[in-house]
């Protein structure tokens, strides 16, 4: 089913140098496998005229500090701290003026953002979801998105992993819970000819 480039935007997840450059502290050669996959669909996109999202997950030094439970840093390291390069999006995957950034704080892209708020002002209906990693921040954001009745669909090999299972296991999770599975070579939007 091809997507309406109006209604349509991909979700590119924290694709930073953190995660994705070799000297990165949470770097995957997974992630770093991405940027071309993710390169080339954004491509196509923008030609359609679908929106795309940037999220960077961001760490102020001092997030953590207070915590009861949840402590990233703790579990990970610390990680893409506020105000560093390892937060800022690879090179590879230029923002452009027009793109959407959301800043986030937590493994899930619209928990205390405004990125359901700017979807549905811009009348986006479907996601095509890719980034990284595949059972962390892609898995999580795209079960907010279908739990808040957005069609998330995840391009699978435009998705990095840390090991090749975590990614199996997120997109067979999704794909049977809420979302839907297609490749690049497989995403169409309305304006092209399938």
């Amino acid at each position: 089913m091809a997507h309406d480039p109006e209604r349509t935007a991909v979700v590119v997840v924290d694709m930073q140098n953190g995660f994705c450059h070799p000297e990165g502290s949470l770097y995957a050669p997974g992630s770093e496998e991405a940027i071309e996959p993710i390169a080339a669909l954004l491509e196509r996109a923008r030609e359609a005229g679908a929106r795309v999202v940037f999220t960077r997950d961001v760490h102020p030094p001092e997030q953590f500090e207070d915590a009861h439970y949840y402590d990233e840093f703790e579990r990970w390291g610390e990680h893409v701290v506020e105000g560093t390069w390892e937060a800022e999006i690879v090179d590879e995957l230029a923002v452009r003026e027009e793109d959407h950034v959301v800043v986030k704080h937590t493994y899930d892209a619209f928990y205390r953002t405004n990125l359901e708020g700017w979807l549905r002002a811009h009348g986006i209906h479907d996601l095509l979801l890719c980034g990284t990693l595949a059972n962390v921040c892609v898995l999580h954001t795209a079960g907010s998105a279908g739990l808040r009745d957005f069609r998330p669909v995840l391009v699978e090999d435009a998705i990095g992993a840390i090991e090749a299972g975590h990614r199996k296991y997120a997109l067979d999770h999704a794909d049977w819970l809420f979302g839907e599975l297609t490749t690049v070579a497989e995403v169409a939007f309305e304006t092209e000819t399938a």
